[in-house]
């Protein structure tokens, strides 16, 4: 397929790049993390709403009339026609998290960055393909497909916004997710989460809270000890890494342990350095925490492919597994642990958490009834992936291919969909991590591939 550009387009979104950057800053600055204070229309919380209305202000203020989909999405569409491609993109963040340089709401521009919760996971991409659509109306070309946008609220917590979504309204059959990488994602492992709670003898051990949300490798975890372990509990921790480091302070006869690693995202641990792992080598080490915290330990050791968990393996598709200790807590008498697991396509949900529960049933661990998304791949052969591609490396003089991601997006909700940037090969990955940005050339190229991508699905 060859690739042909359209100089109305392009001089369209040249036009459109200050109000895009913009439009983005207004989007980031509102803290859309989910709260679980719901109400009428704001399902996920007030400020989960106030970046929909934002959004949705947005959307009418560039001539497309939105939908408000009861708090839980909104949509907009453009074009003609019985046939519709959806763009799914989502409006939630995950918290903030420790270690930011800069506001993460601030929406600062330095060095050609712009930075803030959100900017490349996922209102940076929405914006993108907001703008895409913006610039295919002020360019005049017709679509014999509709395209609708479809901005959601609820990704990072388990995409109950498009459940609702498809019940309500329905799901268009195809389309893609501008929330992952370029060149483009056909494959998404399964992804699985994990909480077992085991009761928790040692009185010593009085508190740990670590993590804020499964889906994020924790970058903190603090333990409260009885007594004075301040020295004992630095000679333990024998990490040999400038990122990561302990802290030990006397409060109120008691100690406080504080751990530092580096977050990443769930779907890629090996990028991040676990505290919660660290932490309990360290509570091992001193003898502290009993069964629960040493098999623990022990069956996390071994990086981040679950090998010592017993669940290790990998297919052609997909590649590994991957297994990210998420959130530990202990307290009044109980340790818990949750687990997110991304699995291969041709790998069995049941399974995974049966061997987990075997592994950790020796410390009293019992696995709560959970839930898996299972896994989602579209041949590469395919109208859809063939048409993305050929716009990708139309625009960018690349010759990629497709590949698998660990992560899960909108596209796995579609009967036929992909994720489809925004990140570019070589791009920093950000996205859950402490000062959060995008590189704003490259912004204006994702949007311009959207644009292109749209007119070649729709036209």
């Amino acid at each position: 397929m060859e690739f042909k550009a359209n100089e109305k387009l392009d001089a369209a979104l040249a036009a459109l790049e200050k109000d895009m950057i913009e439009t983005l800053q207004r989007w980031i600055r509102v803290p859309s993390v989910r709260a679980d204070r719901s109400a009428d229309n704001a399902p996920f919380g007030a400020e989960v709403r106030r970046a929909l209305d934002t959004a949705m202000a947005d959307i009418r203020r560039l001539g497309m009339e939105p939908r408000d989909i009861d708090g839980y999405c909104c949509d907009a569409e453009i074009g003609a026609g019985e046939e519709t491609v959806a763009v799914l993109a989502h409006l939630d963040v995950v918290p903030e998290g420790d270690g930011w340089e800069h506001d993460p709401y601030g929406g600062e521009i330095i060095d050609g960055r712009l930075i803030g919760r959100g900017t490349s996971d996922d209102k940076g991409p929405g914006v993108a393909a907001l703008f895409a659509m913006k610039a295919i109306l002020d360019a005049g070309i017709p679509l014999k497909r509709k395209c609708r946008l479809i901005l959601g609220c609820d990704e990072e917590c388990g995409m109950q916004d498009l459940e609702y979504y498809e019940e309500k309204i329905g799901l268009p059959a195809r389309g893609f997710s501008p929330d992952a990488n370029f060149p483009l994602i056909n494959t998404e492992k399964g992804i699985m989460q994990m909480k077992l709670d085991a009761p928790l003898a040692d009185e010593r051990l009085m508190s740990i809270a670590c993590g804020t949300r499964a889906n994020v490798v924790p970058g903190t975890a603090v333990a409260v000890l009885a007594g004075d372990w301040r020295e004992q509990a630095a000679d333990a921790f024998d990490v040999e890494d400038e990122d990561c480091a302990i802290e030990t302070e006397l409060v109120g006869g008691n100690t406080k342990v504080v751990v530092t690693g580096v977050p990443a995202h769930a779907s890629t641990p090996e990028k991040g350095k676990n505290a919660a792992k660290m932490l309990l080598s360290v509570l091992r080490k001193l003898g502290i925490g009993g069964a629960p915290v040493a098999l623990l330990d022990e069956a996390c050791a071994e990086g981040s492919a679950g090998e010592a968990m017993g669940i290790a393996g990998c297919d052609a598709v997909s590649g590994p597994l991957t297994l990210n200790l998420g959130l530990l807590s202990a307290g009044e008498g109980a340790l818990s642990v949750t687990f997110d697991c991304r699995y291969p396509v041709f790998f069995d949900d049941r399974t995974i958490s049966s061997t987990v529960q075997k592994r950790l049933a020796p410390a009293g661990f019992v696995l709560e009834p959970g839930h898996a998304s299972h896994p989602h791949h579209v041949p590469e052969s395919s109208e859809l992936v063939q048409k993305l591609m050929a716009v990708y490396n139309g625009i960018t003089g690349e010759n990629a291919k497709p590949f698998a991601i660990g992560g899960g997006t909108y596209a796995r909700h579609l009967k036929e969909g992909v994720a489809y940037g925004m990140l570019f090969p070589g791009d920093l990955e950000l996205e859950h991590q402490a000062n959060e940005s995008i590189d704003l050339a490259n912004f204006a190229k994702a949007a311009r591939i959207y644009a292109y991508a749209i007119v070649a699905l729709c036209a």
